[in-house]
């Protein structure tokens, strides 16, 4: 008979001393749970809010476009083309989605168009409406300005006298703004002066954000005719909920596996697995804090899945752990846990490196909330097996300790004091 050779990841029998080095491991996760909670706070005071949010969150507009092609017949284009085009065109923090929408009702044929979800509220920025504002000023000095001041993308003037809209126009495009032209009814209210003072009130108004992506879209799109179907904004108060209720998610979802694993296992584990659940989920969020990825619902059920896949981690160790204590009985506690991680250790290391490396390719080759959501998974896939290995054993050993074995000290003097009331008994 043939003798099999075999490959083995980690020799058999091996023996790692564990327990001996938890509280070097412990440490570490601790300064590391401190420099992400820390960088919350950095971001707080350096850029305005805690997390990068994108539009989920915070809010913004929301815009679905069609596209043609220059034979007039609807075209599909790629999210991954749209999202390169924003991004050549200055575009940043926006999100894009395909949708399909109905083109004929009587034949049903439906065709593909895209969402864009960008943060901004309105199309002229502050420092844009600031630049206008002053070049308008430098161009219509000599016409008696009162008073000037924006409202969303619309420019009110009050002055002596008349300026026309094909004047203001220049002074807006070297901002970056295309003005709209007037309709008839503007043009008979703001070229006539006001009978009482008068003075000439005048609107001028820049094409919303719709007209603006448009314009970029044309840009990176040669050769497609991009039309915007319907745009309306989503405030920050919806944001708030969903922020709320995505904190609120992760909290529940750990809550229920410390009842999972008190009752199903022994209640020295679910302490050990909350706070290895709760590490895994800041580091996370710590990363993306720290590299200011944006953070979306998509995001959050990166975290999820991560405590879910570390909590699978964790239970496979203490289900070891739980055997051990069975089938080892005359072992103490430490040399159990080492002997039950040493056991589980090539388990861990072959079912992390295969999630690894498959987040790991979604995360170099897909983009927008695949490649998100792969990053969260890349980052949680190595705390997760961290945690697991590193965090959970001692946790649950301390608990163990403290709680359920009774001080060292206490038990010394029960078991000197034994013999002397036994001998009282005799008497």
């Amino acid at each position: 008979m043939s003798e099999h050779k075999f490959r083995y990841l980690l020799p058999p029998g091996s023996d790692f001393q564990f327990v001996a080095k938890f509280r070097t491991w412990f440490t570490i996760s601790v300064i590391l749970l401190a420099v992400s909670i820390g960088s919350l706070f950095v971001n707080k005071a350096v850029r305005g809010q805690y997390m990068n949010w994108n539009t989920d969150f915070k809010g913004g507009t929301e815009i679905t476009f069609s596209f043609k092609d220059k034979a007039g017949a609807f075209t599909t284009v790629q999210p991954q083309d749209v999202r390169k085009a924003l991004r050549d065109g200055g575009e940043d923090g926006f999100d894009v989605s395909e949708m399909s929408f109905t083109t004929d009702a009587d034949t049903g044929t439906t065709a593909q168009g895209s969402i864009v979800r960008t943060p901004r509220f309105a199309a002229a920025e502050p420092a844009q409406q600031q630049k206008a504002q002053t070049a308008f000023e430098e161009s219509f000095k000599d016409r008696e300005l009162l008073k000037l001041n924006w409202s969303g993308d619309v420019l009110y003037v009050r002055s002596k006298k008349l300026i026309a809209n094909e004047e203001a126009a220049p002074a807006f495009v070297t901002a970056g703004l295309e003005l709209k032209p007037w309709a008839e009814k503007d043009t008979r209210q703001f070229a006539h002066a006001d009978e009482g003072t008068k003075e000439y009130n005048a609107a001028f108004t820049v094409w919303g954000i719709d007209r603006q992506l448009e314009r970029v879209l044309e840009k990176g799109l040669p050769n497609i005719d991009v039309t915007p179907m319907q745009s309306y904004g989503v405030g920050a108060k919806a944001g708030d909920k969903l922020r709320d209720d995505a904190a609120k998610s992760i909290i529940f979802a750990i809550f229920l596996i410390m009842l999972y694993l008190a009752f199903r296992f022994d209640i020295r584990f679910a302490p050990a697995a909350a706070f290895a659940t709760i590490h895994d989920a800041v580091m996370v969020v710590g990363v993306f804090s720290i590299t200011w990825q944006e953070v979306s619902l998509t995001t959050v059920a990166a975290v999820l899945t991560v405590v879910g896949y570390s909590v699978n981690d964790t239970v496979v160790i203490f289900d070891r752990i739980r055997e051990n204590q069975i089938k080892l009985k005359d072992k103490k506690l430490e040399r159990i846990v080492d002997i039950s991680l040493n056991e589980t250790l090539v388990r861990s290391i072959l079912t992390s490196l295969t999630v690894f490396a498959t987040t790991l390719i979604m995360n170099i080759f897909a983009d927008g909330a695949v490649s998100n959501f792969a990053l969260a998974m890349n980052v949680g896939v190595i705390v997760g097996s961290y945690s697991s290995l590193f965090l959970a054993p001692p946790v649950f050993l301390w608990v163990a300790r403290t709680w359920y074995s009774g001080p060292p000290r206490t038990r010394r003097v029960v078991s000197a004091m034994a013999p002397a009331a036994a001998a009282t008994d005799a008497e």
